[in-house]
């Protein structure tokens, strides 16, 4: 999971993109980069760390241009640590390439055999993006060879590059003297949107994974990335569009909704805010058909993204909404001195239990999602030690029971805690008096009433069900290779994994 978003405009880019970026801060909080470009000049800075820790005064100013792009990195593929792997990768040739990449290819490794076999490039890292940028690089320079480069040449070799890669990406590619790139996977499972607006100096046109980005930097949201859709916007802001998939069909990521986005952003016509609100709504019919509403006296959330469904449920059930525990937004890393044991981060750290809320009621707790469990566990402890009388939990999403390899930072099926598992048995290992679960079917209708138009939802952690069809067991022997790898090194400014859910508890130690 990452944000991406790219600007071309009259005026220097640089602040715009930061800005952008911070709205995308959510997605990816491992590395950013910027890069902008002056002629055909690239200016570029990345390193590990949070947007605002990454650029600094000096940065800032050594990003001259009025043409760039940007990423906040959380990384699912190759190394989290190495700041080489961080966005955005370049290519020299043709012509100069910037990319950046949201997503994950499911046939990378395989790319990267043909890369080197057959198109005779190589690849020094083990990120996806830069396999990505290569192949790009050598359909363009296969479509434009001895020819001007024009839209149509940029968009055939957009449509070669859907012929060969597989997986889930949103992109967007700076092609230095020529404009801007971006183009979303046939299948629309990571998010992509473009905008634009006026300023001073002329047209603005911004691309970026959510609506929010465009938005809140004071441009006019005008619609979607279609899946299987290239955009070319050339330095006069002029912008070409057309479809180069076969087959596209709408799948967007499921999860997106439940928990990766912001809830003020709308992706693929759908309010993530109004989603969340729907599967509130599921997930109380699913209460009441479990326990009498009697038996519950509040409803309090774990926060962040839980809020809207738990307060659409509490309402439904008509117990009151409390918010019972406060979020540690500034837990900084851990330093490990000479002569001191590794201190694992506690989700005390994070969160704290107002102990009023909970002293001698029966507790309703609403999270997001459960992935491994263990944050589950001690937030249920926490409520006991401050004075529940019963503690329930209810998921706003079904169990989470595979592995995801579109571009979510899941852990492998061994660390989920519903793999194998039935709900009893979560029950037991939470700690919880009930844990109630949303059901899949339900959620997925009240989601897609909010726009009929989609195809349907790429929900596989949930469902197993990998809409690409290329997924194989050696796909999830990868993902189990590259989490070893990566081992258990001192945490990264501002890192934590997906599956730490929201109140950011179980982040790495």
């Amino acid at each position: 999971m990452c944000g991406i978003v790219g600007v071309i405009s009259k005026a220097p880019v640089n602040q715009l993109i930061y800005d952008a970026l911070l709205l995308l801060q959510h997605r990816g909080q491992d590395a950013a980069g910027i890069v902008t470009m002056q002629g055909t000049k690239c200016f570029m800075h990345k390193a590990r760390g949070m947007v605002r820790d990454v650029f600094r005064t000096r940065n800032m100013r050594a990003l001259p241009g009025t043409v760039g792009l940007g990423q906040v990195r959380y990384p699912t593929a190759g190394n989290a640590y190495s700041e080489e792997e961080a966005q955005p990768f370049y290519v020299n040739a043709p012509f100069g390439i910037v990319l950046v990449h949201n997503g994950n290819l499911t046939n990378a490794a395989a790319l990267k055999r043909e890369l080197f076999a057959v198109d005779r490039r190589h690849i020094n890292t083990e990120s996806d993006t830069e396999v990505l940028i290569n192949v790009v690089a050598h359909e363009l320079e296969r479509s434009a060879r001895d020819l001007a480069l024009t839209p149509e040449i940029v968009f055939d070799a957009v449509a070669a590059v859907h012929r060969r890669v597989k997986g889930s990406y949103a992109v967007i590619a700076l092609i230095a003297g020529h404009g801007l790139l971006a183009f979303r996977d046939p299948f629309g499972i990571r998010p992509l949107a473009f905008g634009e607006g006026e300023t001073a100096e002329g047209r603005e046109v911004m691309v970026a994974s959510e609506s929010v980005a465009i938005e809140g930097t004071g441009h006019r949201f005008v619609r979607d990335v279609a899946p299987g859709e290239a955009i070319f916007v050339d330095l006069e802001g002029r912008v070409h569009a057309r479809q180069c998939a076969d087959h596209p069909r709408l799948y967007p990521c499921l999860f997106e909704y439940v928990y990766l986005a912001r809830p003020d952003s709308v992706l693929d016509g759908i309010s993530v805010y109004h989603a969340r609100l729907n599967m509130g709504e599921t997930l109380a019919q699913r209460v009441i058909s479990t326990m009498p509403p009697s038996a519950i006296d509040v409803v309090i959330p774990i926060p962040e993204s839980s809020r809207p469904s738990a307060m659409q449920l509490a309402q439904k059930i008509g117990k009151p909404y409390r918010e019972g525990f406060v979020k540690n937004r500034y837990v900084g890393r851990t330093f490990i001195m000479p002569g001191q044991a590794v201190r694992k981060k506690s989700v005390r750290q994070k969160l704290n239990a107002i102990g009023m809320e909970f002293k001698g009621r029966n507790v309703l707790l609403v999270d997001d999602s459960i992935v491994r469990g263990t944050t589950s566990r001690e937030i249920v402890q926490m409520a006991r030690e401050a004075g529940a009388r019963k503690v329930y939990l209810a998921s706003a999403a079904p169990p989470v029971r595979y592995p995801n390899v579109y571009g979510i930072d899941m852990p492998t099926a061994e660390e989920l805690i519903a793999h194998g598992r039935s709900v009893e048995e979560i029950r037991r290992f939470i700690g919880a008096d009930a844990l109630i679960y949303q059901d899949l079917e339900p959620m997925q209708r009240v989601v897609r009433a909010l726009n009929p138009k989609l195809d349907g939802f790429e929900a596989s952690c949930f469902d197993g069900h990998y809409i690409t069809g290329d997924v194989s067991a050696s796909d999830f022997a990868t993902l189990r290779e590259q989490r070893l790898a990566q081992g258990d090194d001192d945490d990264p400014p501002g890192h934590t994994r997906l599956a730490l859910q929201n109140s950011g508890a179980e982040s790495a130690p």
